[in-house]
This record gives C-alpha cells, sequence and structure tokens, in this order.
C-alpha cells in the first residue's frame, strides 16, 4: 500500500517507519524543513530505542522518504495519515485541532481517486465527522473516507508496541475503508487480528477512556501509598496483592511523583473539558487531573522534609529528569514541578538525566546539569531519584556517599530496599512504604 504520514513528530515517525518496515511504501510529511532535512540526513529528532537503525534501513531500503511537500505524495497515495500535535489549548484545556484542520484542508486540494483519510493523533470525539466535512467543503468530488485510528503506543516501548498490539481499534462504516485498513495491518496478523472495528465517534472515545482509565490507576495507587506511609503498610506489597487479581491487573500500579507526558495529562484534561461542554461531567477523571497536579509539588516537600526542613543554599541532586526512561521527552515531567519547589525553597539543583539533558535546559532555568549521577552528587545534601532509568537501580552507594555533604537518598520510584541503602550509611525515604517495612 502507497501511504502517506502528515506529521514526522513522535506518532507520526514511529507509525510510519513501522508502516515501512511491514513493506509499505511510506512518505512522512511535515512543514518543518529542519526536522525533514535531519531526517534525510539520518538524524532523528526524538530518543525511542531502535528507532535509528530501523528509519536507516527502511530509507535506505526505499521503502521510506521524508518531504515538505503534500501534494504529490497524496495524490498516490492509498491512505493518508493525519499525526500531527494536538496540544491543549492555552486557557481553556481544549484540544487544540487547527493543525488537523489544517492538513485536512491541504487533503482536499491534493486527492485524487478513493482515498482513506484516517485520523492517527488523538482528537475528542466528533473531530472525524469535521476533517470529512472540511474535505468535502473544500473538495465536493473528493472520493473519501475518513476514518478514526488511535494510537497506543508507550514512550520508550513504541517500536515493541506498534509491532506486537494488544488491538487495533479502527473507526469506519465505510466497507471500502475497512478493506484498505485491513490490508494496511495484515502483516502484523498470522492467524487472528486483534483489530476492533467501530463506528468513528467510538474509536476516537475509546482512546480517550483508555488513557484516562490508567490515569485514574497511577493516582488510586499513589493515594494508597500515601495511606501507607501513615499506617506503617508497604505499598509495593498492596499494589502485589491487588494487580495479581486478573480483573486489576499489575500494569500501571507502580507508586511515584505522579504521570506526565504527551499524553495523559493533555488527554485527561481534554475528556473533562469534552464531558463537561456535554453536560455529562466526569468526576472521577477531574479528581485524578487535580490530584495528579498537587502530587509534583508535594513531591518536593517530600524531599525537603528528608533534607531536614531546611535546604536555602544547599545542594539538592535529582536523578532523572524526562517524564519516564527510555525516552528524552520533557513534556509535563513531574521533575519540572519538584525543581520548580525545590528552587522555591532556596536549593542549589544539580541534575543528571542519561538522554533528556537538552530537552530540559531550557525549561529548568539555573539548574547546574551534570554528565552522571556521581557529579550530580557533588555536595549535595540530598540525592533524590525522580525518574526510573536502568542506569540508577546498581548505583556505587559508597562513591555518593563519599561525595556527598549528607547521606540523604529519596527514592521517588522505590527501585532501593531500605536495608540495602541504611546499610551504606545513608537516611532513606521512598514512597509508600511506611515504618513497618523499615522505610519512610
Amino acid at each position: 500500500m502507497n501511504i502517506v504520514m502528515i506529521g514526522s513528530g513522535y506518532v507520526g515517525l514511529v507509525s510510519g517507519v513501522c508502516f515501512a518496515d511491514f513493506g509499505h511504501q511510506v512518505t512522512c510529511v511535515d512543514k518543518d524543513e529542519s526536522k525533514i532535512a535531519a531526517l534525510k540526513a539520518g538524524r532523528i529528532p526524538i530518543y525511542e530505542p531502535g528507532l535509528q537503525d530501523l528509519v536507516a534501513k527502511n530509507a535506505r531500503d526505499g521503502r521510506l522518504s521524508f518531504t515538505t511537500d503534500l501534494a504529490g505524495p497524496v495524490k498516490a497515495a492509498d491512505a493518508v495519515f493525519i499525526a500531527v500535535g494536538t496540544p491543549s489549548r492555552r486557557g481553556d484545556g481544549h484540544a487544540d485541532l487547527s493543525y488537523v484542520y489544517a492538513a485536512a484542508r491541504e487533503i482536499a486540494h491534493a486527492v485524487e481517486g478513493f482515498t482513506v483519510v484516517v485520523d492517527k493523533s488523538t482528537v475528542p470525539v466528533g473531530t472525524g465527522d469535521e476533517v470529512e466535512r472540511i474535505i468535502r467543503e473544500e473538495n465536493p468530488g473528493a472520493d473519501v473516507s475518513v476514518c478514526s485510528n488511535p494510537e497506543f503506543l508507550r514512550e520508550g516501548a513504541a517500536i515493541s508496541d506498534f509491532k506486537r498490539p494488544d488491538r487495533i481499534v479502527v473507526g469506519t462504516t465505510d466497507e471500502r475503508a475497512r478493506a484498505v485498513m485491513n490490508e494496511i495491518y495484515r502483516p502484523l496478523f498470522l492467524n487472528t487480528s486483534p483489530m476492533i472495528f467501530t463506528d468513528r465517534r467510538t474509536a476516537e472515545l475509546i482512546k480517550y477512556a483508555a488513557n484516562a482509565f490508567l490515569a485514574m490507576k497511577i493516582t488510586f495507587i499513589n493515594e494508597v501509598a500515601d495511606l501507607c506511609e501513615k499506617l506503617g503498610a508497604d505499598v509495593q506489597q498492596v499494589a502485589r496483592g491487588i494487580g495479581a487479581d486478573n480483573r486489576i491487573g499489575a500494569k500501571f500500579l507502580h507508586a511515584g511523583p505522579g504521570y506526565g507526558g504527551s499524553c495523559f495529562p493533555k488527554d485527561t484534561l481534554a475528556l473533562v473539558k469534552t464531558a463537561q461542554d456535554h453536560d455529562s461531567p466526569m468526576r472521577l477523571i477531574e479528581t485524578t487531573v487535580a490530584i495528579n497536579d498537587q502530587r509534583k509539588r508535594a513531591m518536593a516537600r517530600k524531599i525537603v522534609r528528608a533534607a531536614g526542613g531546611d535546604i536555602h543554599g544547599r545542594t539538592i541532586a535529582v536523578l532523572g529528569l524526562t517524564f519516564k526512561p527510555n525516552t528524552d521527552d520533557m513534556r509535563e515531567a513531574p521533575s519540572l514541578s519538584i525543581i520548580q519547589g525545590l528552587v522555591d525553597a532556596g536549593a542549589k539543583v544539580r541534575a543528571y538525566d542519561p538522554e533528556g539533558t537538552e530537552q530540559a535546559r531550557p525549561l529548568l532555568e539555573g539548574v547546574t546539569f551534570c554528565r552522571s549521577p556521581y557529579e550530580a552528587a557533588e555536595g549535595a545534601s540530598a540525592i533524590a531519584i525522580v525518574t526510573e532509568w536502568d542506569q540508577f537501580r546498581a548505583l556505587d552507594l559508597a562513591r555518593l556517599k563519599d561525595v556527598m555533604a549528607e547521606p540523604v537518598l529519596v527514592d521517588l520510584r522505590n527501585i532501593y530496599q531500605a536495608e540495602e541503602v541504611t546499610r551504606h550509611g545513608f537516611a532513606y525515604t521512598s514512597i509508600g512504604r511506611g515504618l513497618g517495612t523499615g522505610a519512610v
């Protein structure tokens, strides 16, 4: 199949490259000339394990190309995917759909013959209706079918998620579009296809409902963690105990400093606004959003307390800046609010992240960025693990203690055991493991 992917950001680039790796002919289109020039030169604008090699392989084999020209590729396309950004709109929290609608207008003027137009971006319910209206208004003779195909990719594991999905959701009632989408995804399935076909509006809501539920699950275990600290219980054992119930499941039950990233914050907020606009408020999600926002600053206060309560003029080391490991994405990362809270309390912050430093630098003024955990820890009164990168799981605690002013470790991801850390002379604070578990 001949596929055009409009938008070469995270979703568009990963999806386009994986489609090419299936054997489809894929053209990735983006208006950002510097991004396209970099991709043509083999430089990847995002960090995602395995992506650079996959881009190089498929570009070399002639299945993947990059351009700023939309019209030419769209004319020859069987399917055109819209994978542009839908950030939260300033002022009211609704999804900003201006890029989606601009892409629809350009498609309308370029399309020839029957073409499936696919909303890959995360969009509110009814967006596909408006995309179809725009195309038909701009080009009444266009033979197009607009469908929804939301993505469910986890940053840091996106290629695996794309190639081994739990399900593929396609919103269309057009049999021609259904046949095209089946053919596009056919290489994934040797025996059984996990494709779920629905109407367009249902598909759009599935994406928001999935992300909201997962955000709520994270927020739930974080509140359980707070209670564990008061009661002397261990949130990790609680999570194991409830996660063993297959009606609940173990995933997304890891207590921490709150969720961040490009999806959960904006999608939960967009769903809240959509529900309010339709007089069907989702109070659980409203509360989830509020609790998560408050939690990030609460983690800064937790670090301050662990360091003795007065950190004015003292150094605090922060390990991990990105919202999760195996990505360089700083969008809505908990570290941003945590570090701001530490700075507001008068601390000098030294930070290290394996991949996110360049993205974090313009967002965190006054922070000293370091080249290793041990450099960050030099002279620090406390060190806080904010993102659970693998390289932080086996730190040389003796070496850390030697370079720190005071041996205080605040583990916001529960990757250490209290006995191990205190044996090296550290005061240790974790999340949701109360007095009865040997850690606070």
